[in-house]
């Protein structure tokens, strides 16, 4: 059964925050120490993708352990995702692409919904059909001037940029206009967590909840 409220509680820590991590991982075995790094540098939203061996149980593991977290699900690719996702304890999903069905399922379920969509018409047929942010994917190939010049008839749509965004221009996307920002690889230094050094992960988790922050004050 739905949590009342859940939705709407989870959007607005989101929003507040300005920050989704995106964990995308070739191997289980870092997952869960990967998120408790990303956590201690602050970052509350973490998105482990479907994709990533062991998603399912680990976020399972998140949402029960670090409660503070809002746990989701991301790569989510019809409704069948989101329900596999919301019953291992994921409280939002997110999608590269934009079905209708997996915002309804979410919502169905209490849970907010961010579908991928790249196109203004995609964007806005995304927003009218509930999506609580729309993730603008991918991102990097047309920079922080299409979130503007999208943003200048449209000023009421919900956008999160996700590739082509680092914890060094995070604050910068948010100038522009993003409700949040979704940070993955840049985030994730592979080096570092080869080594074993998750201080490094935390560090930039700390660089980025910086600068958003300092961006959000200037709104």
């Amino acid at each position: 059964m739905p949590v009342p409220h859940a939705r709407e509680a989870v959007l607005r820590r989101i929003l507040a925050s300005g920050v989704v991590a995106v964990v995308r991982l070739p191997a289980a075995a870092h997952v869960l120490r990967v998120v408790e790094a990303i956590r201690e540098g602050g970052v509350v939203a973490i998105e482990i993708t479907l994709t990533t061996p062991g998603a399912l149980q680990a976020i399972g593991e998140v949402a029960t352990a670090m409660p503070d977290v809002e746990i989701g699900a991301g790569s989510v690719l019809n409704a069948e995702d989101v329900r596999r996702a919301l019953d291992a304890g994921a409280r939002y999903v997110v999608s590269p692409v934009f079905k209708k069905e997996i915002v309804l399922a979410a919502h169905a379920r209490g849970a907010a919904a961010m579908p991928g969509a790249f196109s203004p018409t995609e964007i806005l047929e995304a927003t009218e059909a509930g999506a609580d942010i729309v993730k603008v994917f991918p991102s990097g190939v047309v920079g922080m001037s299409y979130f503007k010049a999208v943003l200048a008839p449209m000023p009421h749509l919900k956008l999160m940029p996700t590739g082509g965004v680092s914890p060094e221009n995070a604050g910068d996307w948010i100038r522009a206009g993003a409700s949040a920002v979704g940070v993955g690889s840049s985030l994730l230094d592979k080096q570092a967590i080869a080594e074993g050094n998750f201080g490094k992960l935390t560090e930039n988790a700390r660089v980025l909840r910086q600068r958003v922050a300092e961006a959000k004050q200037e709104e």
